[in-house]
């Protein structure tokens, strides 16, 4: 069931094709949050993106696949994950509004090691690194968005690294409590207590702890 999810997403991305239709307001605003592009860069960037429709549980990237797009997500959820010794080591996870993919992978040019898989219906837009080499070269603008965007994303996965080693358990579990509430709501809590670096049983014991506070 998973290797037919998996391969229904991949088809999703490389087979949709025709001229765009969808809407992008949404990547407009993300990349004018970065740097100021002129109408006329973001529109020849745009023409590259494609719509990708994920269901529930299927992965858009696994483990010794080739990773060569970048991605958007507009609406769902991903958790990106590796797997260690028989355990999910949750590294993030993705929201609407946000520009993601297994970055080390994308780069280096090298398969994957990781999984991103969606924890709920998602939709997201794709657009190869082909293309977007397309638009750095077309743009030092868009070429400044992708530096950043990029530097970005590595320092999600520093500051998290970061709150694992500097932080206690029930310090992390606020924060994120704090700062990303509706995870709490959308994924299971044993992703949760993977991800600040806990066991289901460890996050349980904090949740009631503070209950009692």
């Amino acid at each position: 069931m998973l290797h037919l999810r998996w391969h229904s997403a991949l088809k999703s991305v490389f087979l949709c094709h025709s001229k765009t239709t969808f809407s992008l307001e949404d990547i407009k605003q993300k990349i004018r949050s970065y740097v100021a592009v002129n109408d006329a860069d973001l529109e020849y960037s745009l023409q590259f993106y494609r719509k990708v429709s994920l269901k529930k549980g299927d992965f858009l990237i696994r483990p010794e696949q080739v990773v060569d797009h970048f991605y958007f997500l507009h609406q769902g959820c991903m958790c990106y994950y590796r797997e260690e010794d028989a355990d999910m080591k949750v590294m993030e996870f993705f929201t609407a509004g946000e520009f993601f993919t297994d970055l080390y992978a994308y780069i280096e040019e090298i398969p994957s090691s990781s999984f991103l898989n969606a924890t709920e219906d998602c939709v997201l837009y794709a657009i190869s690194k082909q293309d977007a080499e397309k638009s750095f070269d077309h743009s030092h603008d868009l070429e400044r968005f992708g530096r950043l965007s990029m530097q970005d994303g590595f320092m999600q996965l520093f500051r998290r690294n970061n709150q694992l080693k500097n932080l206690s358990n029930q310090e992390r579990y606020v924060r994120l409590l704090q700062k990303r509430p509706d995870l709490f709501q959308r994924v299971p809590q044993y992703l949760i207590a993977s991800y600040l670096g806990l066991t289901p049983v460890g996050l349980s014991k904090i949740r009631k702890r503070l209950s009692k506070q």
